[in-house]
């Protein structure tokens, strides 16, 4: 089962660009306020301070997921979204055999999800944890997602 994000994740960059956008018009509006007689007031600085808000966040959970669950390697891949065509800035893949998955944890904020991987390591004599964010899944596919999970765990407890 293949399951990704990328019909969600086309509307992050025109997000980033409305809020660099919004982000500068304030910026020359407070400039042009400076020069007044008039008290600069914390009021002007308030639209910046919640655009770089917005703006962190949407950068916090704006990456592409992509789960690939054929075969006998389960696949995780997580890459940014706005400039990944032309260099890889937050790419996080983790590719191992199903038997290797210990169990998994859905953390599932109002706005903000991630998956937390237990993987077994023979290396570190115990288990790896891996997080990934799955923001931008949408309700369906995270349960297909927790589906597939569930019956690779399911199969390697069977197989054990």
């Amino acid at each position: 089962m293949r399951i990704n994000n990328t019909d969600s994740i086309k509307i992050i960059p025109p997000i980033y660009i409305v809020l660099i956008a919004v982000f500068i018009t304030n910026f020359f509006l407070n400039l042009s306020f400076i020069g007044s007689e008039d008290p600069i007031r914390f009021s002007f600085f308030l639209p910046n301070i919640i655009t770089f808000v917005v703006g962190v966040y949407f950068y916090r959970i704006g990456v592409s997921f992509e789960f690939d669950g054929e075969g006998e390697v389960l696949a995780f891949k997580n890459n940014g979204v706005f400039i990944s065509n032309f260099f890889k800035y937050r790419l996080k893949k983790i590719e191992f055999p199903r038997r290797k998955l210990a169990k998994y944890s859905v953390t599932n904020f109002f706005i903000y999800a991630t998956i937390t991987l237990y993987i077994k390591s023979r290396r570190k004599g115990g288990l790896k944890k891996v997080t990934l964010n799955i923001t931008l899944l949408n309700r369906k596919k995270k349960r297909q997602l927790i589906t597939a999970l569930k019956h690779s765990l399911e199969q390697s407890k069977a197989a054990a």
